[in-house]
């Protein structure tokens, strides 16, 4: 067997998992804090005020890798979702869980802070517009996952029949992306391109790509600590789950003077 192939089979057993997600979760972490502080560093301090939006505009290096994580984080949602269904692997339905709570707070940010913005670019805190109702609907979408997979009982039931509202629901993704460009409305089209030359002047641009890296990184480190909590929950009552507890209980009896 390929020896990558061999390490996310191994990856899938939950002591596995258990043990990976404990290191990883912390890195993720300590990786995204300097990430985070250049960014907000350089969006409050370094970059001029925008020529017709003042300092107003700043509110884009919250608002824009908010919007991007929402789709993102659903994306893969519906990802970890078909991989759980299709070979009935538990911690994809585990992270596939994960997911829905933090892609909702992302997309419930990306909905207020668009709503800030909004007020002082269009006059109004709210409008009907394409792109704002979409990233609406997907918002009722998380909340739809989320409570589905509380309202089974049974773990596995609870986490395929919410898997497969996300499978469904990962439609919305596009209609969302282009929503503006099919509909047109009072949101602006796009004008940051990852490949691309964007719309927007280049020295607007730096902080944004930290901060875009620095919400991934914090989703990653959350994602593996929220989904090694939930596998412990699943596996409570299990002989490794006790022998870790019991080391554990070791080390600080150990570490006290």
């Amino acid at each position: 067997m390929n020896p990558i192939v061999r390490w996310f089979h191994q990856l899938g057993s939950p002591p596995t998992f258990d043990h990976f997600a404990a290191r990883w979760s912390r890195l993720f972490y300590i990786a995204a804090v300097p990430v985070l502080l250049v960014g907000m560093w350089q969006a409050l301090l370094v970059v001029p005020p925008e020529a017709r939006q003042l300092d107003s505009f700043r509110i884009l290096y919250i608002h824009v890798p908010s919007a991007w994580m929402s789709l993102f984080v659903f994306a893969l949602m519906a990802l970890y979702a078909a991989i759980a269904l299709i070979w009935r692997i538990k911690i994809c339905e585990i992270l596939a869980m994960a997911c829905a709570p933090m892609g909702a707070g992302f997309t419930l940010i990306t909905l207020v802070t668009g709503s800030i913005w909004g007020k002082g670019t269009w006059g109004t805190w709210w409008d009907w517009d394409p792109r704002m109702t979409s990233e609406l609907v997907l918002l009722f979408l998380y909340l739809g996952v989320i409570g589905l997979y509380h309202a089974i009982e049974d773990r596995r039931s609870a986490a395929r029949a919410a898997g497969l509202l996300a499978i469904v629901g990962v439609s919305l993704l596009p209609v969302i992306r282009y929503s503006v460009d099919w509909w047109g409305g009072l949101h602006q089209r796009q004008s940051i391109s990852v490949f691309g030359e964007s719309a927007i002047r280049t020295e607007l641009i730096a902080p944004l790509w930290w901060m875009v890296v620095a919400t991934k990184l914090w989703f990653c480190g959350s994602l593996l600590a929220k989904a090694r909590a939930d596998n412990l929950y699943r596996e409570a009552g299990k002989a490794w789950v006790g022998d870790r507890v019991d080391a554990r209980a070791t080390e600080v009896e150990e570490s006290r003077p």
